[in-house]
């Protein structure tokens, strides 16, 4: 399809649009709209968020109103062809007149996935798709993992010194595990752009979870500090296998409805005590020869509540037991120019590791980022799409 500078500014425009849903669209995917007339002006714009339940190309067509007839219509994915919460999108951009559509990608939704733009086709609309497709399947990888497996989106997230260490030997440090983990005003590994950087990153997720060990390490307080509009709160979430969680803990005292802690063993009391200060306390089972919660059981209860994005900021052994698992779909790898050497430093992942070359951890599609002197690694260990 040989697609013009034009369509591709337009596309740009409603991608930018979509990215205004982060955070306030989820469980639905982040869509903009625009709508262009046929002198080449834009007569309609729209960006979907949940509570606001009408979609984005409602919004754009309301917003055109008359001119929308014979107009081109500009979305980063597949206008909707089935009935959900609101009428199929399709039926509307039928109803206005719009004579072409042009998208980004198809819905990855199995009850659209090309439904939509076969009914437009149908009605005489001209559709052409799969421009800047890059750009806007990397916005709505969640949504694409969760709409068809029910299961969060994981991105595994460290900093780290250029050896891959991610804090001194234990003790030596104030701050232990660093970029966004803990709190402390010293002892970072990675500059200020970087951790400003880990904050937008929070604020894209539905979800972030650690071990019990970093909360009584680095009493976090595991937050979107951002400060943009969230439909809802970050969800902190903690593996706890015997709930030790400090009740004195930033976390704990931060409480509103924000705080899930997976335990194996939950004894009554200290439950109940967990359940008072308004923590929500799941028991799951307990990984086979592992002392933590089973993961596969975390992932299917958190996607119960429509966590379709989860922010994995571990330490270690808990870097190691995502990666072992085989849950983690991303890695957000932050590097400073630094060297602690050492075999005591703490490194990326422990654990047993992977024995073989062969079984390590493949990272395809990577992107490069640079944060002044640091720079992160953006790749992927699973294709969301797939």
């Amino acid at each position: 399809m040989a697609f013009t500078k034009h369509d591709e500014q337009f596309m740009h425009e409603a991608l930018a649009l979509a990215r205004q849903g982060i955070a306030m669209a989820s469980p639905n995917p982040c869509v903009g709209a625009v709508i262009v007339d046929r002198q080449g002006n834009v007569v309609g714009r729209g960006f979907h968020t949940y509570d606001g339940l009408k979609h984005a190309e409602v919004l754009a067509i309301a917003e055109a109103g008359e001119k929308a007839r014979g107009a081109t219509l500009y979305l980063n994915l597949e206008p909707c062809s089935h009935q959900g919460r609101t009428p199929p999108c399709a039926d509307a951009v039928i109803a206005a007149g719009i004579a072409r559509v042009v998208a980004g990608m198809r819905d990855p939704n199995p009850q659209v996935s090309g439904a939509g733009f076969e009914k437009l086709r149908a009605a005489g609309i001209e559709v052409e798709w799969g421009l800047l497709k890059a750009e806007a399947r990397h916005l709505n990888e969640a949504f694409a993992k969760f709409v068809r497996t029910g299961l969060p989106f994981v991105t595994l997230k460290a900093g780290m010194t250029l050896d891959g260490k991610i804090a001194p030997p234990p003790g030596e440090s104030l701050n232990p595990t660093a970029l966004g983990a803990g709190d402390a005003a010293s002892g970072w590994i990675t500059s200020a752009e970087a951790r400003a950087h880990v904050q937008e990153l929070r604020h894209q997720m539905d979800a972030i979870l650690v071990g019990v060990g970093t909360v009584i390490a680095d009493d976090p307080l595991l937050t979107d500090r951002t400060g943009s509009p969230r439909r809802r709160r970050l969800l902190r979430v903690v593996l706890d296998s015997r709930l030790r969680l400090p009740l004195e803990s930033r976390l704990v005292k931060t409480v509103e409805d924000d705080l899930i802690v997976f335990c194996s063993f939950a004894e009554e009391k200290r439950k109940a005590e967990l359940e008072n200060r308004g923590i929500q306390v799941c028991q799951v089972g307990m990984a086979k020869q592992a002392g933590h919660p089973d993961l596969e059981q975390v992932m299917r209860r958190l996607g119960e509540q429509q966590i379709t994005s989860l922010l994995v900021e571990g330490g270690a052994n808990v870097n190691w037991v995502a990666l072992e698992t085989g849950l983690v779909d991303k890695v957000f790898l932050y590097y400073a120019p630094k060297i602690l050497a050492g075999t005591g430093s703490v490194p990326f992942a422990g654990g047993r590791g992977f024995r073989h070359m062969g079984e390590a951890a493949q990272v395809k599609n990577i992107r490069l980022h640079r944060f002044g002197e640091d720079f992160a690694v953006e790749g992927y260990l699973k294709d969301p799409y797939s």
